[in-house]
C-alpha cells in the first residue's frame, strides 16, 4: 500500500515550491467573500435571537422573562466547547520543537473558516425552511458548528507539519462537507444517539486524517526527523492544551443534550471516565520504561481517551462505575497505541501520524460508538422507567437546530424498533462514520497530491520558517566562551574604573 502511494507521488511530481503569497490570500479572500454572499442569501436569526420573533415566541409560549431564552442555558456550554476548539486543540498541537506557530496558528485558521462553512452545511441538512429557503441559527447552532470543526482539527493532527495552509483549508472544506453528510445519515436517517460525538466527530475525524496522511505518504520524511520531536518548553505548552481539553470535556459531551437529568448524567459520566484514564495512562507509561519514567506524549494524549470513548454513551445510564471502567480500559488501549501501534503503522502500512490521532481519536471514538451500541441494547424499563426510556431511546432533528430527544417507540418511521435493534443501528452508525472518514480521506488525499498547493519538501517539514516569519533566537554561547567573554568585560570594567581614578 505504501508503494502504491509512493508511485502516485512520483506520478504527480515533486512539491517543493512553498511560496503561498498568491494562493493563500486568493483562497482566503475568495472563500470569505463566498461566505458573506451565502450567509446573506441563507442565514437568518432564529426565534430566540431575532427581536421580533422572540417577542412573538414569548407570547405564543406564555414566557414572561427573557431568562427563559435558550442562550442562558446553552451559552456556558458553548463557551467551554469554543475554548476547547481554539485553545485546547490549538495548544495541544504545539509539542513540536519548531512548529508551535503552525500548530496553534493553523488551528485558528481551520476553525475560523470551518465554523462558517459548518453553519451553512449543517443548516442545509438540518434546519433549512423549505417554504422560505432560509436557515435559522441560534446558540445551539454555534455549538454544533464547533463540533463540526472538531472533525477537521482532528484530521489536522495527523497531517501536522507536513502540509501547507492552503491544503489545510481544502481539508477543512471537504471535511466539514463530509461531516455534515455522515452526521445527517447517522442522526437523522439511522436515528442514532451520539451526544458527545464518539462516532460523528472522533471516529470520522480520526480516520479522515489517517486516510489523507496515508495517501500523502512521504518516503523521505526521515530527512526532517531532527525536527519531529519536542523540547522542554514545547511539551509544557502542549500540556496546557491537554489540561484545557481535560477540564472542559464534560461540557463537550453534554453541550447539546436535553436539559435535566440527561445533561447532568453526561457531565458526570465524562468526568469519571477522564479521571480513570489518567491513572491507567500513568501506570502503563511508567511500566513501559525500564526506570519507570513517564513519557509526556502519553500524558498529553492518552489521558483524554476516556472523554472520547464516553461520548456516545455519556447520557445513558451506564452507571458511575461503568464510566470508570470505560476510562480505565481506553487509557490502557490508547497508551499501548502510542507505544506499539503507531510505530507499526508507520513501518508496515507507511502511515505517518504526527500527533497519534489513531490512538486518541480514531480507536477510542470507534470503541465509544460500540460501547454506546452495547449500552443501548442493554437498556431496560427497570433501569430507565417507561418515561425515561421514552426520553432516552431516540434522536430526531430539531426544526431549527440539530438534536432533540424523544422516543423512537412513538415515531412511525421506527415505531417497532426494539432496544436490541437500536443497538444494532448504533453499531451501524459507527461503521458509517469510519467509512466516510476512510473513503472521503482517500479522495481528498489524492486531490492534495497535485503539485499546486505549496506544501513543503520531505526535508523541510515540521518547520515554522516555511510559512511564518520567525523571530531570531537569542544567540547562546558555549560555557567556556561565555566565561571568557565575562572575564573580558570584567577586565574592561576594571580598566575603565582605574582610568577614572587617575583622571580624578
Amino acid at each position: 500500500m505504501g508503494n502504491c502511494c509512493e508511485r502516485a507521488g512520483n506520478f504527480f511530481g515533486p512539491q517543493k515550491n512553498t511560496n503561498v503569497r498568491v494562493s493563500l490570500p486568493a483562497v482566503c479572500f475568495v472563500w470569505q467573500i463566498a461566505m458573506i454572499i451565502l450567509f446573506g442569501v441563507f442565514i437568518r436569526y432564529d426565534d430566540e435571537s431575532d427581536v421580533r420573533l422572540w417577542i412573538q415566541h414569548k407570547l405564543d409560549h406564555n414566557i414572561t422573562s427573557d431568562i427563559e431564552n435558550d442562550f442562558y442555558f446553552r451559552y456556558p456550554s458553548f463557551q467551554d466547547v469554543h475554548v476547547m476548539i481554539f485553545v485546547g486543540f490549538g495548544f495541544l498541537m504545539t509539542f513540536l520543537k519548531r512548529y508551535s506557530f503552525g500548530g496553534v496558528g493553523f488551528n485558528f485558521l481551520i476553525a475560523a473558516f470551518g465554523l462558517q462553512w459548518a453553519l451553512l452545511m449543517q443548516g442545509w441538512f438540518h434546519s433549512l425552511d423549505l417554504t422560505t429557503g432560509k436557515i435559522s441559527i441560534g446558540v445551539e447552532s454555534l455549538i454544533n458548528a464547533d463540533f463540526c470543526c472538531a472533525g477537521s482539527l482532528i484530521a489536522f493532527g495527523a497531517l501536522l507539519g507536513k502540509v501547507s495552509p492552503v491544503q489545510l483549508l481544502v481539508v477543512t472544506l471537504f471535511g466539514v462537507t463530509l461531516f455534515a453528510v455522515e452526521e445527517y445519515i447517522i442522526l437523522s436517517l439511522l436515528h442514532c444517539r451520539d451526544a458527545g460525538g464518539s462516532m460523528v466527530i472522533h471516529a470520522f475525524g480520526g480516520y479522515y486524517g489517517l486516510a489523507i496522511s496515508w495517501v500523502l505518504y512521504r518516503p523521505n520524511l526521515h530527512l526532517s526527523k531532527r525536527l519531529n520531536g519536542s523540547v522542554y518548553h514545547s511539551d509544557v505548552f502542549a500540556m496546557i492544551g491537554t489540561l484545557f481539553l481535560w477540564m472542559f470535556w464534560p461540557s463537550f459531551n453534554s453541550a447539546i443534550t436535553d436539559h435535566g437529568d440527561g445533561q447532568h448524567r453526561a457531565a458526570i459520566n465524562t468526568y469519571l471516565a477522564l479521571a480513570s484514564s489518567v491513572l491507567t495512562t500513568v501506570a502503563i507509561s511508567s511500566m513501559s520504561q525500564k526506570k519507570g519514567k513517564l513519557d509526556m506524549v502519553h500524558i498529553q494524549n492518552a489521558t483524554l481517551a476516556g472523554g472520547v470513548a464516553m461520548g456516545t454513551a455519556a447520557e445513558f445510564m451506564i452507571t458511575p462505575y461503568g464510566s470508570l471502567i470505560v476510562g480505565f480500559c481506553t487509557g490502557i488501549i490508547s497508551t499501548f497505541g502510542y507505544l506499539f501501534v503507531t510505530p507499526f503503522l508507520e513501518r508496515v502500512l507507511k502511515l505517518q501520524d504526527t500527533c497519534g490521532v489513531h490512538n486518541l481519536h480514531a480507536v477510542p471514538g470507534m470503541l465509544g460508538g460500540f460501547i454506546g451500541a452495547i449500552v443501548a441494547a442493554a437498556a431496560t424499563e427497570e433501569v430507565y422507567s417507561r418515561e425515561g426510556a421514552f426520553v432516552l431511546q431516540c434522536s430526531v432533528t430539531k426544526s431549527e437546530n440539530l438534536v432533540i430527544n424523544c422516543c423512537f417507540f412513538v415515531l412511525p418511521s421506527f415505531a417497532n424498533r426494539s432496544v436490541g435493534t437500536q443497538g444494532g443501528f448504533q453499531a451501524a452508525g459507527t461503521c458509517v462514520s469510519i467509512a466516510f472518514g476512510l473513503v472521503g480521506g482517500a479522495i481528498v488525499g489524492f486531490i492534495l497530491r497535485f503539485p499546486i498547493w505549496g506544501d513543503p519538501a520531505d526535508d523541510n517539514c515540521y518547520d515554522d520558517e516555511v510559512y511564518w516569519e520567525v523571530p531570531e533566537d537569542e544567540e547562546t554561547l558555549p560555557p567556556v566562551l561565555e566565561y571568557n567573554n565575562h572575564m573580558i568585560h570584567k577586565h574592561q570594567d576594571i580598566s575603565e574604573s582605574n582610568f577614572s581614578v587617575e583622571q580624578s
